[in-house]
């Protein structure tokens, strides 16, 4: 079984804090397989992690989480930039057409753009894998809700750290049932449902940290637009 961090974001998402080399360093630390590092509506930084990865004795898996109308979806596999504000259908599609795996994060967790909340449960069953450990989640429920759902449908499970700090990347991660350390064998095995899912929750202070270091960011990115 393959320890993999399917969730996690560097410096380029608005709200994360560290350059790819710092993710690396400590997905080698904790003994990860594989990682996806997964940006907002961004890809550069994954396409270089992964190309970075061999180096820390890693699969790199890039992807990205996009933004789509009814909420985010993980795009992994991809190598191009898919453009948000796509519906959740045609988002699915764009991840497919190039050869990727469509996973919906924190499905239930609508403060968290979850997809939930905006479309039919069959259309959240179209989705290759849904996230039912999401380290972030603070109570718990959204968890249980995403494993309810993924069970009753019989939906693969993955799940994620959804670190926004380097020293959070491996909080959760997906075991996986492959036997070759392979970008394509172990997309192929999220697909067919080879996966356990593993992880503690993220410290209720270190998600406030990184909720609040998001939005200050946020705040200084917008002072130097609007000044720029």
């Amino acid at each position: 079984m393959l320890s993999v961090e399917l969730h996690c974001h560097s410096a380029l998402s608005h709200d994360g804090r560290d350059p790819v080399e710092l993710l690396l360093e400590q997905a080698k630390a904790v003994d990860l397989d594989a990682i996806a590092v997964t940006d907002h509506d961004e890809i550069d930084a994954s396409l270089k992690a992964a190309e970075l990865a061999p180096e820390y004795g890693l699969v790199g898996i890039p992807g990205m989480e996009i933004t789509s109308r009814a909420g985010h979806v993980l795009g992994l596999g991809i190598e191009e930039r898919i453009s948000p504000g796509l519906s959740f259908g045609e988002t699915l599609d764009r991840i497919r057409e190039q050869g990727g795996v469509a996973v919906v994060p924190h499905p239930f967790q609508k403060s968290r753009s979850g997809v939930a909340a905006n479309i039919t449960g069959k259309r959240l069953a179209e989705a290759d894998a849904i996230e039912v450990y999401n380290s972030r989640l603070l109570t718990g429920r959204g968890n249980r809700k995403a494993r309810s759902f993924a069970n009753d449908r019989d939906v693969p499970m993955t799940a994620g750290s959804d670190a926004h700090i380097s020293e959070m990347v491996g909080q959760a991660v997906t075991k996986i049932d492959v036997k070759t350390p392979d970008k394509r064998a172990i997309l192929g095995a999220i697909v067919d449902g080879r996966t356990e899912v593993d992880g503690k929750r993220t410290p209720w202070h270190i998600s406030f940290r990184q909720a609040a270091g998001g939005a200050k960011r946020r705040v200084i990115t917008r002072v130097g637009q609007y000044f720029g």
